[in-house]
């Protein structure tokens, strides 16, 4: 039952930031399912009530599975523990406390107090990947940051000309459409923008809320008004942070087509740059490159999670670029170690993620 509220909660992929994904189903006292719901932002009511709405007066007596801790307060819609008790609901069983400091602990303590009995801890790991992306979020008013590469067998992101399209084959980067769907924002550096000059949208064709924010790091502010990003504002949203005083001409020319442009004077600070996303309620952000900026992100230990699409070619050349650029380990010891590794084919290529060990 567990497993099929979050189920229900996944299906609200790319329609819930900057909320949670929640699912719920209700099961009365003869093991029958008689409500299911799980939470869409714009549809405003939150799962439990959807379940509940489904399950009549069949909800009295009955076990409500939530993937996520019921909310206690007012916030956009009533709370969802008066919603439970109200029902009659006899018993909650939800993996995980809500980070969010409005709810943390609050909803299973109101459900207590009501006489309901609460059970907690079964599936929180599977619950806890299923909401990485807010958890981190409501933890550190900071993006989960994501990066993601694609590379050969010798780690190779293009040869030594300059040409990657395409090393990964049709379905790898179709899934990678469906990473791009999951996420609040995609970020790529200046010198992987200008020499792709990529649109960086979202076409898994699938509904999403909010369109996909495109940020690019510039070093310093040279992406042409003429490129793909510059002209297609109307499609997603495009954020450039760059570093320096940008020519006046330059800096019109991006904002007349509706690019905004953030520009520090010194060198730009990734950790002050995901704090301002952040603050735009940007909740999780896809990293596509290119190698210097992985570094950075990487040697910052701002970097989260990482996946990398591994096409079976051998590019060679010991100038052609490889997928993480800057000064690297000096020891294998000293080397980035990944834990919860998963491994996962797409056509002919690999696809393996893991988590940087001891970062959360």
């Amino acid at each position: 039952m567990m497993s099929l509220a979050l189920d229900l909660a996944a299906r609200g992929v790319g329609q819930v930031s900057p909320g949670p994904l929640v699912g719920t189903v209700i099961v009365d006292p003869n093991r029958q399912i008689v409500g299911e719901g799980f939470y869409l932002f714009d549809e405003v009511k939150h799962a439990e009530t959807l379940a509940l709405e489904q399950a009549g007066d069949k909800a009295r007596g009955a076990t409500a599975y939530v993937s996520l801790e019921p909310h206690a307060h007012q916030g956009r819609t009533n709370p969802c523990t008066d919603a439970l008790i109200k029902a009659g609901i006899k018993r909650v069983v939800s993996p995980i406390e809500d980070p969010n400091p409005r709810v943390s602990g609050r909803g299973f303590a109101h459900l207590r107090e009501a006489g309901i009995e609460v059970r907690t801890g079964l599936m929180d790991d599977e619950a806890g990947a299923l909401n990485e992306a807010y958890i981190h979020f409501m933890r550190t008013a900071r993006p989960f940051v994501h990066l993601k590469m694609a590379v050969s067998m010798d780690g190779k992101v293009a040869t030594v000309n300059g040409d990657s399209r395409w090393i990964t084959g049709e379905q790898a980067r179709a899934r990678v459409h469906d990473l791009r769907h999951q996420y609040d924002a995609i970020m790529v550096g200046g010198r992987t923008a200008r020499a792709d000059d990529p649109l960086l949208t979202d076409r898994s064709g699938k509904k999403r809320r909010r369109p996909l924010v495109r940020v690019v790091i510039e070093q310093y502010l040279r992406i042409s008004p003429e490129s793909q990003l510059a002209q297609t504002t109307d499609a997603g949203p495009v954020l450039i942070f760059a570093s320096g005083d940008p020519d006046a001409d330059e800096l019109s020319a991006l904002q007349s087509r509706g690019v905004e442009v953030i520009a520090q004077e010194s060198a730009l600070d990734f950790a002050s740059v995901l704090e301002q996303l952040g603050k735009r309620s940007i909740q999780s952000l896809l990293v596509e490159g290119g190698p210097f900026l992985a570094a950075l992100m990487l040697e910052a230990g701002l970097v989260n999670k990482v996946t990398f699409f591994i096409a079976p070619m051998i590019i060679g050349g010991q100038d052609a670029p490889s997928a993480i650029g800057g000064s690297g380990a000096e020891k294998i010891a000293g080397s980035l170690q990944l834990d919860r590794v998963e491994v996962k084919q797409h056509g002919r290529d690999v696809e393996i993620s893991g988590y940087p060990a001891n970062r959360g």
